[in-house]
C-alpha cells in the first residue's frame, strides 16, 4: 500500500481538478461534436477544446519548471512523490487558468480574444503534456533541459507568435507592443 501512495494522492488530485474544472462550467470535450488529438491552429475556435494544441508545448515547459522546483524544495523526497507534488501542481495551475479571472484576462490583455477555456479533455492533455516535461526534464538535467526550454520557447515565437514567458508577460503586466507583434500588427 506503501508503493500506492503517491499515485492514490495523484489520482485524488486529477478527481479534485475534474470537480473543479466542472464546477467552473468547462465542459468534457469540444461543443463542436468532434475530438482531434491535434488542433494546431491558435486563432480558431478549437484551440484548447481538443487534446493538444501549440499550448501544450507550454505546459512540457510547465513539467521542466514543477519538477526542478520540487528538486530544489524537497532534494530528499522519494522520486515518485517528487513526480505527484509536480503534476499536482499542474492540476491546480489548470483549475486557476480555467477560472473566470484568468479566461477574462486572457481576452482582455492577451491575443486570446476569444478564448473560452479549457475543456476537460484539454487538461488532460497539458496534463500528459507536463508528464512529458517531468520525464524529459529528470532524463537531460538542467542544463540540457534550460537549452531545450530556450529552443521550445523560440519554437513557439515563430511558430505562434507566443510563449511561456510572453503568456505570464501578458498575463501580469500586459505591453501593447508585444500584443501588437502577437497579432500581426506592424
Amino acid at each position: 500500500m506503501k508503493r500506492l501512495g503517491p499515485w492514490i494522492v495523484l489520482a485524488a488530485a486529477l478527481l479534485t481538478m475534474i470537480f473543479f474544472l466542472r464546477w467552473q462550467g468547462r465542459v468534457w470535450t469540444c461543443t463542436c461534436g468532434y475530438v482531434w488529438l491535434w488542433s494546431g491552429n491558435i486563432n480558431t475556435a478549437d484551440n484548447s477544446q481538443h487534446f493538444f494544441d501549440p499550448y501544450s508545448f507550454t505546459h512540457v515547459l510547465h513539467g521542466f519548471m514543477f519538477i526542478g522546483i520540487v528538486y530544489l524544495l524537497w532534494p530528499r523526497l522519494n522520486k515518485n512523490w517528487k513526480v505527484v507534488i509536480a503534476l499536482s501542481a499542474e492540476a491546480l495551475w489548470e483549475v486557476i487558468e480555467n477560472s473566470t479571472y484568468i479566461i477574462n484576462r486572457y481576452r482582455s490583455e492577451t491575443i486570446s480574444i476569444g478564448y473560452v477555456g479549457d475543456t476537460i479533455l484539454n487538461s488532460f492533455g497539458d496534463i500528459l503534456a507536463c508528464a512529458l516535461g517531468v520525464v524529459i526534464a529528470r532524463k537531460l538535467g538542467v542544463t540540457k533541459t534550460l537549452v531545450l526550454t530556450a529552443i521550445i520557447e523560440v519554437a513557439l515565437l515563430f511558430f505562434i507568435r507566443d510563449s511561456l514567458l510572453l503568456n505570464i508577460i501578458m498575463l501580469l503586466y500586459p505591453i501593447d507592443a508585444i500584443r501588437d507583434w502577437q497579432s500581426g500588427i506592424p
